[in-house]
């Protein structure tokens, strides 16, 4: 567990965080929204690898994780690349979204795996882990990195934010941890309607119809966690 938690903490935390990092001035924000959209397709390919005898499949969750992503597109839509430089930061950008779906499913699968492993424990090594990794790639840019005596206020919802994240990996699939990617875009946008009102082309209007339905599907169509009888019948 000790090495997976590893494995999780640089691909789902570290890892990410670096390539994006390093891809800003690149690649604009639509097209990484874009990009991140396919977090939920390669989940669905993943899982069944990774994580196979602790749900049974969602039907028809490929179809609504491309439905979403044609959604997202029609909001979002994502530019080519004009150049070597813009090209190898996209390819960095789609290195993140594979690496944070495949240790996504990693991760739920720790989580989940019988015997019932600590999730503190888990949560603790796989973010001391990237924290790590970050720090020490940090010391190789900045080699007399300044020491901030005060915690930003950001740091706190982050916190806050991770710790439910560990929480749902106990109950949810691999494949609806990742509508996060969905979701989060569909409610900046709505909240954005709500307040600012602008216009809104019917493509659109077309795009968020698209994302709520691929994310509703994927989080409430039937699937749930195997039984401790179907469990022990796949491992056999």
């Amino acid at each position: 567990m000790l090495l997976q938690a590893l494995l999780v903490g640089a691909g789902l935390l570290a890892l990410p965080a670096l390539l994006v990092e390093l891809a800003k001035g690149y690649v604009n924000d639509s097209t990484r929204v874009a990009l991140f959209s396919l977090v939920p397709v390669l989940a669905v390919v993943f899982e069944p690898y990774l994580a196979s005898h602790l749900h049974s499949p969602q039907r028809g969750s490929l179809a609504a994780a491309l439905a979403a992503i044609a959604g997202t597109l029609l909001i979002f839509p994502a530019e080519l690349p004009r150049n070597p430089a813009s090209a190898i930061a996209c390819c960095g950008v789609m290195a993140a979204v594979i690496s944070i779906a495949g240790a996504n499913c990693l991760a739920v699968r720790i989580a989940q795996d019988p015997p019932t492993v600590s999730l503190s424990c888990f949560a603790a090594l796989a973010t001391s882990s990237g924290a790590v990794l970050l720090a020490f790639v940090g010391l190789l840019i900045e080699p007399r990195p300044r020491i901030a005596a005060d915690i930003d206020a950001w740091a706190v919802p982050d916190l806050i934010a991770l710790a439910i994240l560990f929480r749902l990996m106990r109950s949810m699939s691999a494949v609806r941890m990742t509508t996060r990617f969905l979701i989060a875009p569909l409610i900046a946008n709505l909240i954005a309607l709500a307040f600012l009102r602008p216009g809104v082309q019917t493509r659109a209007w077309l795009g968020l119809f698209l994302i709520a339905g691929g994310s509703a599907w994927l989080l409430f169509a039937p699937g749930s966690r195997l039984q401790d009888s179907e469990l022990k019948l796949d491992l056999t």
